[in-house]
């Protein structure tokens, strides 16, 4: 969705709440209506003569498209500054959808090592049997020029990363790929487009596990990639012939989700400066993965790339996998559950959820260890937060 004159100087909040709906006209709705619908009709056959010959941008059968499905796709447009954007029906559905469209077999990918887990399996177990050849590369790129060939298709990072908000340069990723021709693919999970709008700096899609931060209330499962509008329409295509496609009940509470978001990434980014400085503090804790802290590696990358430092971080019990299962199994206020991104504040341990079934060398690759504790900072108040985490450390 190319903006129009009217929204080129409106801010993320108000794109967030008014973008891809009409409401400015007498007994419009304020609430979002959900077409809830597995079909449409035509007017006449001629007019479906000219859906079937490219012609016409009706609505047939909502996994094509959907009108609710299309408000949550300018939003997200909107918010990466990007032509075009296709939701999905989850985040795995979105990253796979866009690399399918952009490999054949017999192509190469380079990515980032550090992945979420089930990005790194999709990479590890599935792209090669389709003939497709993986190349890892460190978050910080060292060497990739050794990795290019004349089959390297696509560039694919994630950052920050999961679980330990290890960070890569954006300008140098972007640099590398233009120069090699590659299909830049980033997955922006972590950082929101409050906080990081890799399109803007060069990247050709931006993907999303929109059940995250942009919906924000653990309630859908839902996914997205925003891009330009060719690259984006050979995602939709993909996902259209492989059948990852959102469905509107789904599309309404991402839309919802989203009207929140600027207000939602705020506090929560307060709330985690907080708990991650109480963390560092901690006798029983050996370090702290959050790339706001001046104690992390990627510190001063952070503050040039990112407009704030998000609300995810990690953090490594001296007691190892003993003390991290007895303090997830303590927490009171924070939640003992997988995923991250919603008002509530959760732990969970990587080893038995997102990094589940990989190598102790992989692990040492992804910087988990047994006793690594991912934490998703929540809008409680940080006063219980803290108080939980102290009584939950004992």
């Amino acid at each position: 969705m190319k903006k129009s004159s009217k929204t080129k100087s409106w801010g993320d909040a108000t794109l967030a709440i008014h973008t891809g709906e009409e409401k400015f006209r007498v007994g419009a709705p304020v609430g979002t209506s959900i077409a809830r619908t597995s079909n449409f009709t035509f007017a006449s056959t001629e007019e479906m003569k000219r859906w079937a010959e490219g012609k016409s941008s009706a609505y047939i059968y909502s996994r094509y498209g959907n009108p609710t499905l299309a408000i949550a796709e300018k939003k997200i447009a909107a918010l990466e500054g990007a032509e075009d954007a296709v939701v999905t029906a989850s985040g795995t559905a979105a990253i796979s959808s866009a690399l399918l469209s952009q490999l054949r077999a017999g192509e190469e990918v380079i990515a980032t090592r550090q992945l979420y887990g089930g990005s790194y399996r999709l990479f590890r177990d599935v792209l090669p049997r389709l003939g497709i050849v993986v190349r890892h590369v460190e978050t910080d790129l060292a060497g990739i020029e050794r990795l290019v060939g004349p089959r390297t298709k696509v560039l694919y990072i994630e950052t920050p990363t999961n679980p330990t908000l290890r960070l890569v340069d954006l300008k140098k990723a972007v640099a590398f790929a233009q120069e090699w021709g590659l299909v830049s693919l980033i997955d922006n999970t972590f950082a929101s487009p409050v906080l990081q709008k890799p399109l803007s700096m060069g990247f050709n899609i931006v993907l999303h596990s929109a059940s995250k931060y942009l919906a924000g209330h653990s309630d859908v499962i839902a996914g997205a990639a925003a891009g330009n509008s060719v690259l984006i329409e050979q995602v939709r295509a993909m996902v259209i012939q492989i059948g990852g496609s959102m469905d509107p009940e789904a599309a309404f509470l991402l839309i919802r989700g989203m009207k929140t978001l600027g207000v939602r990434i705020e506090r929560q980014c307060k709330n985690a400066m907080l708990v991650a400085k109480f963390l560092e503090k901690h006798p029983k804790v050996a370090s702290v993965h959050y790339p706001g802290l001046p104690s992390h590696p990627d510190y001063a990358l952070a503050k040039r790339q990112m407009r704030g430092f998000g609300a995810m971080m990690a953090f490594d019990l001296k007691g190892g996998l003993g003390a991290a299962r007895r303090f997830c199994d303590r927490v009171r206020v924070f939640l003992l559950a997988a995923s991250l991104g919603g008002v509530e504040s959760l732990v969970v341990l990587p080893i038995y959820t997102s990094h589940y079934k990989m190598s102790t060398a992989e692990l040492r690759a992804a910087g988990v260890g047994p006793g690594t504790v991912r934490v998703s900072v929540g809008l409680e108040d940080p006063e219980d937060l803290i108080e939980d985490l102290r009584q939950a450390l004992g």
